[in-house]
């Protein structure tokens, strides 16, 4: 059974040899600890890789995306990036006033895929392969309108905002048919859509915008027979049950956050938990017998003939150790 089989097989619950693995990288990992990631990498190789973003036309971007600066996305968002290997912010919204709806531009550079090369990159691995574009209509609207705009703007239900939702949908599926036309297994799409306890908005009012742009996702996906991937952090108990109810695949979200007993009860076996290990304090501050339980513990609440890949995420603070223990605790579970 390779890599590739394991993933299918965990998706669709049909009793995987082992969790397939999938180790998250933020570029500080490799900054910080270099040597002990490529020894975790040696021993617990990938089941699940991203396709590379490869394109005829380049994107029009300026700076480096995890180098300390200023980095100008696709979209023509400015991030301020103080720290390196770590993301940046967007202080300054590109669309401050519904004047500026001018300056928003769609970067259609990210429609040239090279589907000859992707496909070459997909039928040489034997890993499951994910697309290299990440839809996320809820955070692209703060990127370009600025999040008190957008909670604002949702809250008061002025047009505008709706405009401007639309074109990002738009151009979204135009970007997701492409990369379901080639060979990558899986979509996926993202959106941090929890806070500490609960929702950023209110389930409702999620139900009512949200939820239809990503069931046009799914259902295309579908089209193409494809796997569906989300991540979204925080408190998202909320809309697990809608993400189930669209045909949601894979799941990846901060389960401890929202408590893995609770989870387990409603929705084990009937979507693949995606991760994650509790990165907000166990991975820093827990020692490795502590993490091996924790992991233990995500088997047991949420593997049921499939239904959960060996995921987390290796970023700021996390001890190399840390990570290591969950993944010898993920390999020791037994499946059968």
């Amino acid at each position: 059974m390779n890599s590739r089989e394991l993933v299918y097989r965990t998706l669709n619950f049909d009793s995987p040899a082992r969790l397939p693995r999938h180790l998250w990288l933020l570029p500080w990992a490799n900054i910080t600890y270099p040597k002990q990631l490529k020894r975790i990498q040696q021993q617990f190789p990938d089941d699940i890789t991203a396709a590379p973003m490869l394109l005829k036309t380049s994107l029009k971007t300026q700076g480096q995306q995890y180098k300390i600066g200023t980095y100008i996305d696709e979209w023509g968002c400015v991030f301020d990036n103080a720290q390196d290997g770590i993301i940046g912010e967007v202080k300054v919204p590109l669309i401050q006033t519904w004047q500026d709806l001018d300056k928003m531009r769609e970067p259609i550079e990210a429609l040239s895929v090279d589907v000859q090369q992707v496909n070459d990159f997909c039928n040489n691995t034997d890993k499951f392969v994910l697309s290299a574009c990440y839809p996320r209509p809820f955070e692209r609207l703060q990127f370009l309108r600025g999040t008190e705009n957008v909670m604002m703007d949702l809250a008061l239900e002025r047009p505008e905002i709706f405009t401007v939702l639309d074109r990002l949908h738009q151009f979204n599926l135009k970007e997701l048919e492409v990369w379901a036309q080639t060979d990558v297994d899986g979509l996926t799409f993202i959106d941090d859509w929890g806070a500490q306890r609960s929702l950023l908005i209110s389930p409702d009012m999620w139900r009512r915008i949200f939820k239809p742009l990503y069931k046009d996702y799914i259902d295309l996906a579908k089209a193409f027979g494809k796997k569906t991937f989300m991540h979204s952090d925080g408190y998202i108990m909320d809309i697990i049950p809608d993400l189930i109810e669209i045909g949601l695949d894979a799941l990846n979200s901060q389960v401890f956050c929202m408590g893995l007993d609770e989870l387990s009860e409603q929705f084990k076996g009937k979507i693949t938990f995606w991760g994650e290990i509790d990165r907000q304090h166990l991975l820093p501050n827990g020692s490795p017998a502590e993490l091996a339980a924790a992991a233990e513990k995500f088997c047991h609440c949420f593997y049921q003939n499939g239904g959960a890949i060996a995921q987390l995420e290796f970023g700021p603070g996390a001890k190399p150790e840390n990570v290591q223990a969950v993944f010898q605790a993920f390999d020791t579970f037994k499946t059968v």
